[in-house]
């Protein structure tokens, strides 16, 4: 009896072990395949931001229709582009909110994700200066959502005024450090718009945040050839230009080197336009279609 006692108690220990032993390996084997999972997503992310920085070529622009939810992306794509790009100022009305950051950083990123989901091609995303975001978590939450590119802009999104050149640079730098080279960083220039208009301050902050990391330049605002030109002259680094009537035409931005032209929130503001107007027809008793 006594025996049979110790063989079943050595039984017992010896099935718990094996117990133990198999769930060692299954955590171990979870774990192993949570991390290749994770070598293959960071692999994937890195292939396509390397595909959309290959695509900033000075006189070949990269053209950027910029989309405002799945639909518009899935148009994008099935018009031939190779890249999808969203635009802040047109995903946020969409979402129920005004441009400048009034988005909360949750539903912006979750309708990022949404777009990058809808479709096979990179994704660069419109982030304005970052909903508030620390640069590392900006970063992990762009990548989470399937973003490879993000444009980040250089004044306060509420007051429209120009954040210090070095504290922005700063800021790029800890995006870039904490993404690595899976986020294309276009970082926009916002003098045009919100400073002197001047070209010198321009150039002095393009250099600082190609310094810094960025891959491409947007001095948003920048108008006419020759200003467009010399910009593009003295940075001596993929420019990025925005497009709105009296801009000259593609082939002309090509001709004056730039390498990136974004539409912003152009098409979604022609669009709301267009379907004002149907339903203005629709009130009036009119077909909406004639």
């Amino acid at each position: 009896m006594s025996g049979m006692s110790g063989m079943s108690g050595m039984s017992g220990m010896s099935g718990t072990r094996r117990d133990e032993e198999r769930g060692g390996r299954a955590a171990a084997g979870e774990a192993a395949t949570a991390g290749a999972a994770e070598t293959v997503e960071r692999r994937d992310a890195e292939d396509a931001a390397a595909s959309l920085r290959r695509l900033h070529v000075p006189g070949d622009p990269l053209i950027l229709p910029n989309a405002w939810d799945a639909a518009s992306a899935r148009a994008v794509v099935e018009a031939g582009f190779p890249v999808v790009a969203t635009g802040s100022a047109a995903v946020a009305p969409v979402l129920g909110y005004e441009d400048g950051e009034r988005t909360p950083a949750a539903e912006m990123m979750a309708a990022i994700g949404r777009i990058a989901r809808a479709v096979p091609v990179p994704v660069t995303a419109d982030v304005e200066r970052g909903y508030g975001l620390d640069p590392a978590e900006l970063a992990e939450r762009l990548l989470a959502a399937g973003a490879v590119g993000c444009n980040l802009e250089d004044s306060d999104p509420r007051t429209g005024e120009l954040v210090d050149p070095e504290r922005q640079a700063e800021f790029l730098a800890g995006v870039r450090a904490a993404a690595g080279s899976r986020l294309v960083i276009n970082a926009r220039v916002d003098t045009h718009i919100g400073g002197d208009g001047s070209r010198a301050a321009a150039v002095d902050r393009a250099r600082r945040y190609l310094d810094a990391g960025a891959d491409c330049v947007y001095p948003i605002g920048a108008d006419g050839e020759k200003e467009i030109e010399r910009l593009v002259a003295e940075i001596g680094a993929p420019v990025n230009v925005l497009f709105r009537p009296g801009t000259p035409p593609l082939a002309r931005l090509a001709e004056l080197g730039v390498a990136r032209v974004s539409f912003g929130h152009g098409l979604h503001q022609a669009v709301h336009a267009h379907t004002k107007r149907l339903l203005q027809a629709i009130a009036a008793g009119r077909d909406p279609y004639a």
